[in-house]
């Protein structure tokens, strides 16, 4: 079975993305953005409308979040044994800096950004609308896979997660999968996971064409 774990508020402790808008871009912006998140705006609208108002170089901004993204207890562990792939909706320009730092190499699916003096312009890995939830999102990196197990957290993570054989969820995922009687695990931390996982293998598949086309990391 496949293991796919989702990064900003997962693997990470906070939600990544959320803490770079919060230094460099504007408050209002992302606040009125996150509150029509799911109402009248897609995850996609609003996370190129959020980056738009961030306008520092990518080199700053990069070295901050090396120095001020942390992952979730025994997440590196986990990763380093159990090597997960990664499908996000952030950016491998964000993400790639933080694996590095903790010296892991791991398959990495997640959207681009083009970090423009004018505003920040992101470049979306996949905008096919999916045909379960209407609009693009992380299920479309998992239609390759056979069974997989999914870990999660927030709202770019509830239409993948219901296609998961099995799942663990916390903070606004659990929540949504409650609200809808989906079976699920709760978890704090990274140790709680691989504990529940016990001795099941996982790994990711050596036939390539079971993972969408991105960069290996």
């Amino acid at each position: 079975m496949e293991l796919v774990v989702d990064w900003d508020g997962t693997a990470t402790e906070i939600d990544g993305l959320h803490l770079v808008l919060l230094e460099f871009g504007d408050r209002g912006v992302y606040e009125e953005h996150e509150e029509r998140l799911g109402r009248d705006l897609t995850l996609h609208e609003v996370i190129a409308a959020e980056f738009r108002t961030v306008r520092a170089p990518l080199d700053e901004v990069v070295a901050w979040v090396r120095a001020n993204v942390r992952l979730r207890a025994g997440f590196v562990d986990f990763a380093r044994r159990r090597r997960p792939l990664i499908v996000s909706s952030g950016f491998h320009e964000l993400i790639e800096p933080v694996l590095e730092r903790e010296g892991l190499e791991l398959t990495l699916l997640a959207n681009r950004v083009e970090a423009r003096p004018e505003g920040w312009r992101v470049v979306f890995r996949d905008e096919a609308a999916c045909s379960v939830c209407g609009e693009p999102c992380k299920r479309s990196s998992v239609a390759g896979l056979r069974a997989f197990t999914f870990v999660g957290d927030g709202f770019s993570d509830h239409c993948v997660a219901e296609a998961g054989t099995r799942v663990f969820a916390r903070d606004g995922l659990a929540d949504y999968l409650a609200s809808r009687d989906i079976a699920f695990e709760r978890f704090d931390d990274f140790r709680d996971v691989d504990r529940a996982l016990g001795t099941d293998a996982y790994r990711l598949s050596s036939d390539s064409s079971s993972i969408p086309s991105s960069r290996r990391m």
